[in-house]
């Protein structure tokens, strides 16, 4: 670099220290020494002719990404953008305000930000699927940069993105490991020790480079070394000191999310020299290519079950017992011609959920995730963030532990546009015992802002749904089941999000039944067996529990006297619970079957009966209430 840049440069550096320390004594509270310690990694890939990006087009295909995984760090990446003129100061000072897009960990309510962070340990997964995206989906130049904090890499989730990145060969993915020795309550797991950091990503596979975080020169000959490596990873460990350039904050404990007092500010301002407020960094313009688009001829294929059969279309027979984590895998083959940007995830179980019929049909619009579900969903979110619709498929009980993951992608709003699907839900998986049992797995997604809950039945049913999660916009979780079941409805049949379906009615009805998914079964026997006993009861399918059909459940409530919810998972936070929240002010007794003891091995039926959730347990709830 010529020393006009490196002065620059460092007139850059001093401007966003000064805005990191001033925006957050403004806030009142903040991360500056976090900021502090990578504002030279931070503006030598910005402005040093790295990293491409046209900042009139955020969302512009070609644009390098950039994720700051450490995301309490968010004073600096938002000074970044004001240094490129993005930002005025006076916006730059609304840092943590109600109301600003400027929040305390960056979402994607400020255009800049690729997804929320902030919850340690997720960025790098996050860029891992922007990265597989561009490699192999959109055919793309673009490289995805991750910032990564020493402490978060104590995570479990960072070594599954670390694995996952050097398995898929992701030479388009550059870490950036800001090594500042001190976390938020002293000295991290390796302190200053960088060898340390570099012995156990270079294990992995990846490529490591190791430099002084401070040097303009070291950093930006790092990232264009990076920029060359093929067919791996590259991870730039970087030794850096956190409060980097104010000497009360330099190295010392105890600031770590603490920004200075007035007083404090002057002081360190007065050390920190002339600033000159009117330069702007320049951010090189990315090429232009087109995204290469995968052509699937119509073909037979032939599947593990030795069935070949037209990639065009599935048909499901009335007369054959299908189930609907199989129906599942058909019918994301169904409806691909229609969303391309469909794109299937599995952890490892793709042989269950049946995702596998889809990675016969479409393999290059399917990606193995291993048993890692932290970190499939993680990619999940960097596919969606680039346009993609990513079915993520596992058994219902694996997806609780990546329920932070999936928590952090609601905070993406409108880029967190992720189905999952969890197959092997409920005590109904029979023999395989509780572990494999998803039991709380409706509750945690119900807990979800906007997000939707799905509960199919049969394959028809099915189908419809996968459709109506795939066409609406945000986070939809599909329950499937082991068993196999009836097929009960006609094809003509829709299945809007927010419906249900009255199975079973009459004007006789003394109560009514709320099922979803297998208990429906249950259900439908019960009606059968009362029947014959001259007693009749309503039927409802509640196959989408959120949004729920409150005008439907409120008919019912007012023309029969009982409303019994039977379902295949435990009561709290599940479908009971839902129907009594959408019947609560109308005085309707409900009452709910669910599962509510440690269940065991054994066969479906006899785990129904010792829940009570079968159908003799319905048909002893309703006489009892008669």
């Amino acid at each position: 670099m010529s020393k006009i840049d490196l002065k620059n440069l460092e007139k850059i550096a001093k401007l966003i220290r000064y805005w990191s320390l001033t925006s957050t004594t403004e806030a009142g509270s903040g991360h500056p020494t976090s900021s502090l310690s990578a504002v030279e990694l931070m503006a030598g890939l910005m402005f040093g002719g790295i990293f491409r990006f046209d900042k009139d087009n955020p969302n512009y295909p070609n644009n390098d990404r950039l994720i700051f995984s450490k995301g309490h760090a968010s004073p600096l990446f938002y000074a970044l953008w004001a240094a490129t003129g993005v930002l005025d100061e006076k916006e730059l000072m609304t840092l943590r305000q109600f109301g600003s897009s400027l929040e305390g960990h960056p979402t994607p309510l400020f255009p800049y930000t690729e997804a929320a962070t902030g919850s340690l340990g997720q960025g790098l997964s996050i860029g891992a699927g922007m990265a597989l995206n561009a490699k192999y989906l959109d055919k793309l130049p673009y490289k995805t940069y991750v910032l990564l904090g020493d402490s978060e890499m104590s995570e479990g989730s960072q070594w599954e993105a670390i694995q996952l990145a050097y398995h898929y060969k992701l030479d388009n993915l550059i870490g950036i490991l800001d090594v500042n020795r001190l976390g938020q309550r002293g000295e991290t797991m390796y302190g200053h020790n960088i060898d340390e950091h570099e012995k156990r990503i270079k294990a992995f596979g990846w490529k490591t480079i190791t430099i002084d975080g401070h040097s303009f020169k070291q950093v930006i000959s790092a990232y264009k070394k990076a920029t060359d490596v093929k067919d791996r990873p590259t991870m730039i460990i970087t030794k850096t000191v956190k409060g980097k350039g104010i000497s009360i904050l330099e190295d010392k404990n105890g600031w770590h999310g603490k920004p200075l007092n007035r007083e404090e500010l002057k002081k360190a301002l007065k050390e920190l020299g002339e600033i000159d407020k009117s330069i702007r960094g320049i951010i090189a313009k990315p090429g232009q290519k087109e995204s290469e688009k995968p052509n699937y001829p119509t073909a037979s294929v032939c599947l593990p079950s030795g069935e070949c059969v037209e990639v065009q279309r599935f048909e499901f027979s009335k007369v054959k017992p299908l189930a609907t984590r199989k129906a599942y895998g058909m019918a994301l083959v169904n409806i691909y011609p229609q969303y391309q940007n469909i794109v299937s995830l599995d952890a490892e179980v793709s042989n269950s959920t049946y995702s596998e019929i889809f990675q016969k049909y479409y393999p290059k619009q399917f990606f193995e995730m291993f048993i890692a579900e932290q970190n499939m969903i993680g990619v999940a979110l960097g596919l969606a963030a680039r346009g993609k619709i990513p079915f993520v498929s596992t058994f219902a009980a694996f997806l609780t532990r990546a329920f932070d993951q999936i928590r952090m992608s609601q905070y993406s709003y409108e880029r967190a546009n992720i189905k999952f699907v969890g197959s092997h839900a409920g005590v109904s998986i029979g023999q395989d015992g509780p572990s494999q049992m998803g039991l709380e797995d409706i509750a945690m997604f119900r807990s979800l802002i906007n997000s939707v809950v799905l509960y199919p039945s049969d394959a028809i049913s099915t189908e419809k749904l996968v459709e109506a999660a795939a066409k609406h916009k945000g986070i939809v979780y599909i329950r499937t089941t082991r068993p196999a079941t009836l097929i009960i409805y006609d094809t003509s049949e829709a299945f809007p999000i927010g419906g249900s379906k009255v199975i079973k009615q009459s004007s006789k009805d003394r109560a009514t039944v709320v099922a979803a998914g297998i208990t429906l079964y249950e259900a439908l026997a019960a009606y059968e067996e009362l029947k014959k006993q001259n007693i009749y009861i309503r039927i409802i399918d509640c196959y989408s529990i959120k949004p729920i059909d409150i005008s439907t459940l409120t008919k019912a409530a007012q023309e029969t006297k009982y409303i019994i919810t039977v379902e295949d998972h435990v009561g709290e936070g599940g479908l009971g619970e839902a129907v009594k929240s959408a019947l609560s002010s109308t005085g309707a007794k409900v009452y709910s079957l669910a599962v509510d003891k440690i269940p065991h091995s054994g066969s479906r039926q006899e785990l129904f009966d010792f829940e009570g959730i079968s159908c003799d347990a319905i048909i002893k709830k309703i006489k009892k209430l008669l």
